[in-house]
């Protein structure tokens, strides 16, 4: 029987920006359905990352966009089962599962920082991502890392 394939979820844009991929990264941002206070969150570290970038020519959110993309993993390792022992297997990421790796590997490592607020602890987050330093980036260097580690049973993907 062959799967049906999963219909790609439509995101209407943010009401600042005008932009679907804010909403879609303030919905991870959000907690116990309270969107509001996770656009304030999300815009709040926009502003501050207006606020910190000197001589920088772009716009807030094409920093934040590109720190999305530095952030992105390209594979990751899946346990498979396989004559009684657990291996993982090194499997290359969709284009949408890299968005949505990458846009939880920030969220998680912002709220590990030591800033006063979350949208501080956003801001500076991003700003390192952007300059490919940071929680974030360690992270996703790991998961690269693992994989490489891995790449010898690179044959057993289906």
């Amino acid at each position: 029987m062959r799967k049906v394939k999963k219909k790609d979820k439509v995101y209407f844009p943010d009401p600042k920006f005008h932009e679907p991929l804010v909403t879609r990264f303030v919905n991870h941002l959000m907690k116990n359905g309270k969107k509001n206070i996770a656009y304030n969150i999300f815009y709040n570290a926009m502003d501050k990352i207006d606020i910190i970038k000197d001589k920088e020519e772009k716009s807030a959110l094409e920093i934040w966009k590109e720190g999305l993309k530095n952030i992105m993993p390209h594979v990751e390792v899946r346990n498979r089962r396989i004559g009684g022992s657990n291996i993982q297997v090194p499997v290359p990421i969709s284009s949408n599962s890299k968005i949505t790796k990458a846009m939880k590997l920030l969220i998680a490592s912002a709220s590990t920082r030591n800033e006063k607020t979350m949208s501080n602890k956003l801001a500076y987050e991003i700003w390192d991502a952007f300059h490919e330093q940071g929680e974030a980036v360690k992270r996703k260097e790991n998961i690269h890392k693992m994989a490489e580690a891995n790449k010898a049973f690179s044959h057993f993907r289906f």
